[in-house]
């Protein structure tokens, strides 16, 4: 990897990379009264100053955050977005109703993804999202966030997680704490849970053969939430990891890397 690029420091107390990648999960320091605004939205910030937010895979040139101190005193940081190559990965042997499902099967899938998507909408206060990441899982990464698919020859959305190669049944840990705000079997993702770690960071475990946490249940890093299976859209048995900023997908091998 390259060496990370010298952070943006103003007035010694708001701190921010000075470049990230697309799909980084962006982790910034600032006076704990500041205000933060990034995209259009105000950033919960921590007691001790911390922010969070996305930076999207399709991203580009510069995003700016707006900081403004007890003082009123208003500045704004500028973020470098460093683009990164997306290869195409293609996946054969998918049940091809999930690719192509009949009218009855996509409607279904609609009203699940929608409830998925309204569990991301919660802005907690919990400060799960700075702790370091641990892997859920340990095992081969076999596919990539970012990278386009194509399913049995027909193209299909970017990859929206880090897939880990494991045995059916070896158990999922938490990569960092959180609360439980979804687990159910879908129709696409199988046995599916979302943990949400606080400011709009959460994530998701994808194609579990065993759910062990309902929602509302308050987990710590390392705990066992659940087990590696092949359920919903899959060839064999795997962890997909995602992890969201809101709506906005984030690539949990950066936040592994993150310094």
């Amino acid at each position: 990897m390259a060496a990370p690029a010298t952070p943006v420091v103003d007035d010694a107390r708001v701190v921010f990379p000075a470049s990230v990648q697309q799909g980084a999960l962006v982790i910034g320091k600032v006076p704990a009264a500041s205000r933060v605004r990034h995209g259009g939205r105000d950033l919960r910030v921590t007691g001790y100053g911390s922010v969070a937010f996305g930076v999207a895979r399709d991203q580009s040139g510069p995003v700016h955050v707006e900081v403004t101190g007890r003082d009123g005193r208003a500045r704004t940081i500028e973020i470098e977005v460093t683009p990164r190559d997306w290869p195409i990965e293609r996946v054969n042997g998918v049940p091809g109703k999930t690719v192509k499902p009949p009218p009855a099967i996509a409607a279904r899938i609609a009203r699940e993804q929608a409830a998925v998507s309204a569990a991301r909408t919660r802005d907690d206060a919990r400060t799960g999202f700075a702790q370091h990441f641990v892997r859920p899982v340990e095992g081969r990464i076999s596919g990539r966030f970012g990278n386009q698919r194509i399913y049995n020859g027909t193209p299909g959305a970017a990859h929206s997680g880090m897939d880990i190669a494991a045995p059916n049944g070896t158990p999922v840990k938490a990569p960092a704490s959180g609360v439980v705000t979804f687990a159910d079997d879908l129709y696409l993702t199988g046995g599916t849970i979302l943990l949400d770690h606080g400011h709009g960071v959460s994530s998701n475990f994808l194609h579990l053969s065993r759910m062990d946490v309902r929602v509302g249940d308050v987990v710590e890093q390392g705990q066992v939430i659940g087990a590696v299976g092949a359920t919903g859209r899959a060839t064999g048995p795997h962890l997909h990891w995602g992890m969201n900023w809101f709506d906005v997908r984030v690539d949990p091998l950066l936040v592994l890397e993150r310094q």
